[in-house]
């Protein structure tokens, strides 16, 4: 048996070690995903609670469940890319609103049109809804009633929480038996060339 050269034998033994280690987290992280859709397909027959202002950084979102909450007074508003509950592509209207002296408030989505600057007539108030994951404030509440003007938006959908981790660990134990693949086609050519002298 041929003698393996050693560095680029440690090198290529640390790289698949750590793709496949990167596949097993990634199977880990599935499990743990699809755990958590499953609580969010829970929470959506859970009774209603009062809005969250302000989830903690290592809590766990209450995504999908009902919710109440009072708007004291609309701040901002802003458009993000949304569908009506006939699933027709639109913009969902947002208004972020304070809610007291402190905490960050709460983000009501309003409704929806296919007019990006809809006007808006919601001076705020008592609203209901379902939480709905939101890029800037992490949680939205989507209204079940819209504001004058403005169609219903689509609820939120379990199709926004991808798991995407199963094919990422394939991905890597792929890319590790690739690797592996090569050297030893790698070192196959070393061989034939060096028997060839």
């Amino acid at each position: 048996m041929p003698r393996l050269p050693l560095i680029p034998t440690i090198v290529v033994a640390l790289a698949v070690a750590t793709m496949i280690g990167l596949g097993l987290w990634q199977l880990q992280r599935a499990e743990q995903k699809e755990a958590l859709i499953a609580r969010y397909a829970a929470a959506q027959d859970l009774p209603p609670i009062a809005f969250p202002t302000a989830p903690a950084a290592n809590e766990d979102l209450p995504l999908f469940r009902y919710a109440t909450g009072v708007c004291l007074q609309a701040v901002r508003t802003r458009v993000t890319a949304g569908r009506n509950q006939a699933g027709e592509t639109g913009y969902a209207h947002i208004v972020d609103c304070s809610t007291g002296a402190e905490g960050p408030g709460m983000s009501v989505e309003v409704g929806w049109s296919r007019n990006p600057n809809a006007p808006i007539d919601w001076a705020g108030g008592p609203v209901s809804g379902v939480i709905a994951p939101d890029r800037e404030m992490r949680i939205r509440l989507v209204a079940a009633t819209p504001a004058p003007g403005l169609a219903p938006s689509a609820p939120p959908s379990m199709e926004q929480i991808p798991n995407n981790h199963l094919s990422y660990a394939i991905q890597w134990f792929a890319f590790a038996i690739i690797a592996l693949v090569i050297y030893f086609l790698a070192l196959r050519w070393r061989t034939d060339r060096r028997d060839a002298r």
